[in-house]
């Protein structure tokens, strides 16, 4: 028996408006779950106080500093590196067997378990280059595990901008060189900076690959060379110890509030680099 066409399309339609629905929820129960339970823990205190007594007491502000140093080190090694991948997958190589295995090899990296990665983190960086628990070693490592993320994002915008730039470019005398970055790059921005945003905030998130490669030392790290306790590592050893669930919930409200901002700071800044350049 065949169903009316106008009912399958109803039917569909209530489908797709329900599980978006229902995703919905679920972000927005979580988010005010952590809110109700976390934010009246956030305080000027909580945020510029070093943590004492393994974080029963005092604030993150030794967190909130070892996650904008590991951060900002992942992001300014995988960057270039990323973009300067896309650009060679997209600009300098015909698509043959080269491509096919270097795209193959990042995505094979971007399914890694962020576990497997920091165990690699800890045998190479940790133990064999003598980096230490530090946060160089969880920079690295965090570098590599977001590497994918930018390479695909940006090659992705690189393909987006239209051929006949180029062939313009090429018929008034500029250089491949030139073409690439006055006129490729400047039109593929709002793609390669989602990227870099959205990396940022998995950076901020990730639990496994620094509990083995950055540590978890509660004071401040003053150098590349010192350990260093992120707020998600923070979170994580407040919950799984027990030691104290107000710290742990305010330190995910920080958390959540850091992603949520990346978030939107990303598309913002997409909306206005693609009214900028179109």
């Amino acid at each position: 028996m065949r169903l009316d066409p106008r009912l399958s399309q109803i039917f569909m339609k209530a489908l797709l408006w329900a599980l978006t629905g229902f995703t919905l929820f679920i972000l927005v129960f979580i988010i005010v779950n952590i809110s109700v339970k976390g934010l009246p823990q956030v305080t000027l205190s909580f945020l510029t106080q070093e943590p004492h007594d393994m974080g029963r007491a005092g604030g993150i502000f030794s967190a909130i500093v070892a996650t904008a140093y590991v951060t900002f080190l992942a992001i300014l090694l995988a960057t270039p590196l990323g973009v300067g991948s896309a650009i060679y997958l997209t600009e300098y190589t015909k698509e043959g067997w080269t491509t096919r295995i270097i795209r193959f090899g990042a995505e094979c990296l971007a399914g890694v378990p962020s576990i497997i990665l920091g165990l690699f983190g800890f045998v190479l960086f940790v133990m064999k280059l003598g980096f230490g628990w530090s946060i160089l070693s969880g920079g690295l490592t965090l570098a590599i595990m977001v590497l994918p993320i930018i390479i695909r994002t940006s090659e992705e915008a690189i393909k987006a901008v239209p051929p006949e730039y180029r062939l313009v470019c090429f018929s008034l005398g500029l250089t491949k060189w030139q073409t690439i970055t006055r006129i490729v790059l400047p039109s593929a921005l709002p793609g390669i900076t989602t990227g870099i945003m959205l990396s940022v905030g998995r950076s901020l998130g990730e639990t496994a690959v620094l509990l083995f490669t950055a540590g978890a030392a509660l004071r401040t790290p003053l150098s590349l060379f010192d350990s260093g306790r992120t707020m998600a590592v923070h979170f994580y050893i407040l919950a799984r110890e027990g030691l104290s669930m107000p710290n742990a919930y305010g330190t995910a409200a920080i958390l959540m509030i850091s992603i949520l901002l990346i978030n939107v700071a990303a598309y913002t800044l997409m909306q206005r680099l693609m009214k900028r350049y179109s």
